[in-house]
């Protein structure tokens, strides 16, 4: 979606409520997918003394598997944007600028370039996920497996049958 900002650079004072949703269930991110609800956009752009800024927050549920144990999980995101919306920049450009060539805002770009940006690096189903067993693959947060904790190397099977 495409916002044309034209009435909000020209008039001071004014602003402009925006509310909308982005499908991107289809994007796939490292082999997963996993932005099954909409991504939810609410902000306003706003022209105060010349400075056109914009206030939002993007929220979404994020959802892959454990990266430890394998468990789907979930995890609800929120991303606040304070940023300041120019139609040309002199000089250097920069991270809390948000150029708007002219002067329409591209959502989908912004909420796309926001969201890739957010979503986390590591995904554990809980702080103290233990994993799964290396040997038999049961998931250790449900009890023990039952394999040895320390398995002899088959080189050194000789020395410890000598301990014996």
């Amino acid at each position: 979606m495409v916002i044309d900002l034209k009435k909000i650079f020209v008039n001071d004072n004014s602003s402009l409520p925006i509310e909308y949703e982005l499908d991107m269930s289809s994007v796939d991110f490292r082999g997963v997918v996993p932005l099954k609800a909409p991504v939810k956009f609410s902000g306003t752009v706003s022209n105060k003394a010349s400075l056109v800024a914009l206030q939002a927050e993007i929220s979404y549920t994020y959802t892959a598997p454990c990266d430890r144990c394998g468990l789907e999980t979930g995890e609800e995101v929120k991303v606040k944007l304070d940023k300041a919306l120019a139609a040309s920049i002199e000089g250097e450009e920069s991270e809390s600028i948000i150029l708007v060539p002219d002067m329409k805002l591209d959502l989908d770009e912004l909420i796309y370039s926001e969201v890739v940006l957010s979503i986390p690096t590591k995904h554990l189903c809980n702080e103290n996920c233990k994993g799964i067993c290396s040997k038999c693959g049961k998931n250790l947060n449900e009890g023990k497996c039952g394999c040895p904790e320390k398995e002899i190397d088959p080189r050194m099977q000789a020395l410890a049958d000598l301990l014996k």
